[in-house]
């Protein structure tokens, strides 16, 4: 709801007073949340249908027979392997929950789940065009995604408990026998694009509210000290629930922002947002939903801060 009220309510609006006023600003939140969605629906696209593929056709035991024994091991090995997962984050939590009810660690499974989404060659290649010219943003924004979700991983293994999890009874997201793959695939793709595909339009309309009615007094306020755009663009990260393929062209949009403030935007969005937190919740349990994701957030600030302070 908020997220419905912060791209819809704004707009509409901007756009019942443009009519009669500032007809600018009108064409200027058309052409911002047009140009978004424009751009980033291939690769939205193209990740729902790969995520779909790999759900259909790829057995979940492979992911299993990959991982080490030993957690600590695990971990970083299953941070790794997100990059076989070219899909949004909200792939990843049916993943996971199959993963730890076959015998993974939690550990390694959370790694995996933060991972997926964030270093994924559809979302790299999305960053690459998003930053023209900047391969550095690219490196940087693998750097601190695979360091979130590996550091995630080691601190659950670490102090992590049973008792937060308690994982819900789960509809069955791979192959199953006696079913047609390429009906599971396109069931698969056909909702993931259009639960993806809306949240999109909406992170772009809030994208272009924000972009245009918002003061350039308060976002000189933020952009100007380098702490709290990194903050202030963590929580929007949060609170605006863009699918991952399409958060860099959002962050390439907010250039009035330091880099390492964009790098923030894009490293927490896949991670912590208001969609990924309710998915959480609802196979995982409030406890662990809550702990986790307010941890991820701390880590996933303070790993672009020190890897954006150092390459960008």
């Amino acid at each position: 709801m908020l997220l419905v009220g912060a791209a819809v309510v704004p707009g509409a609006l901007l756009y019942l007073l443009g009519r009669w006023g500032d007809a600018p600003a009108v064409q200027a939140w058309r052409t911002v949340c047009l140009a978004v969605t424009v751009q980033a629906t291939p690769f939205l696209l193209l990740g729902t249908a790969l995520s779909g593929a790999i759900n259909a056709f790829v057995p979940e035991r492979v992911f299993q027979r990959m991982l080490p024994r030993r957690g600590v091991l695990a971990v970083p090995v299953a941070g790794v392997a997100g990059v076989v997962l070219p899909g949004c984050e909200c792939a990843s939590v049916p993943v996971a929950s199959s993963l730890i009810g076959r015998g993974v660690t939690p550990a390694a499974a959370f790694a995996f789940l933060l991972s997926a989404p964030a270093i994924n060659p559809v979302v790299l290649t999305a960053t690459a065009i998003a930053f023209p010219g900047k391969p550095v943003m690219v490196l940087a924004r693998l750097l601190a995604s695979l360091a979130t979700a590996v550091v995630m991983g080691w601190l659950w293994l670490r102090f992590g408990r049973a008792e937060w999890l308690r994982p819900a009874v789960r509809q069955h997201t791979g192959h199953q026998p006696g079913h047609s793959r390429w009906d599971e695939f396109r069931r698969g793709f056909q909702h993931d694009f259009l639960h993806a595909g809306g949240f999109l339009v909406l992170g772009a309309m809030a994208a272009a509210t924000f972009n245009v009615a918002v003061p350039r007094s308060v976002l000189d306020t933020f952009a100007g000290s380098p702490w709290l755009s990194v903050l202030f663009l963590a929580g929007l990260a949060v609170l605006l629930a863009v699918c991952s393929e399409a958060d860099a062209f959002l962050a390439a949009s907010l250039a009035g922002f330091p880099a390492v403030a964009r790098l923030a935007f894009m490293v927490v969005g896949p991670m912590v947002d208001l969609k990924l937190i309710a998915l959480q919740a609802g196979t995982f349990g409030r406890a662990f939903a809550v702990r986790f994701s307010t941890a991820t957030l701390v880590v996933a600030v303070a790993c672009s801060a020190l890897i954006g302070g150092v390459l960008l």
